[in-house]
């Protein structure tokens, strides 16, 4: 179905492409420029060879189309962070929730990771229903802001087995 693999320097448009329209809504992000899109790709680049590692970054693809990306980043403890976003014209087929099982199989297998979370905003639960599909159990609600409004966001956590 999918296949998640290393940013590439010629991916700058795609993730541009990706960071874009309803796809940014509760990102709290604006459509990505260019400049954006070259130091997000040439970062992750950058993170991939760093040792020890503490941020993964992966495309995730359906044959040579890159529609989104999904990373974790090392919090300490055993502990880190997931999040991902799809380009609009690919959700509701089952990429989001293929990806996130991807790397939960990933950062268990190949990484000192005992525990992954992430959240959401609230006013989108499609992106609660993959984490749930994916393995992940809603813990607790994380009180942060958005726009400097008051946002109850959902927080779910996996467990390495």
């Amino acid at each position: 179905m999918i296949a998640l693999r290393n940013l590439v320097p010629d991916d700058v448009l795609a993730v541009q492409r990706i960071y874009s329209g309803a796809s940014v809504t509760f990102t709290r992000r604006h459509n990505m420029t260019r400049g954006e899109a070259t130091t997000y790709v040439t970062t992750a680049i950058t993170q991939a060879r760093v040792t020890p590692r503490e941020r993964w970054c992966f495309g995730v693809t359906v044959g040579d189309d890159l529609l989104g990306l999904i990373k974790f980043r090392d919090r300490g403890a055993g502990h880190a962070t997931l999040s991902y976003i799809l380009r609009e014209d690919s959700w509701g087929r089952g990429y989001g929730t293929d990806a996130v099982r991807q790397v939960i199989a990933y950062a268990f297998a190949a990484t000192h990771l005992d525990r992954l979370s992430a959240k959401h905003h609230p006013d989108n639960p499609a992106s609660g229903r993959v984490l749930a599909k994916a393995g992940f159990t809603c813990i607790t609600v994380f009180q942060g802001q958005a726009d400097g409004v008051p946002v109850a966001y959902p927080v779910y956590e996996v467990h390495r087995s």
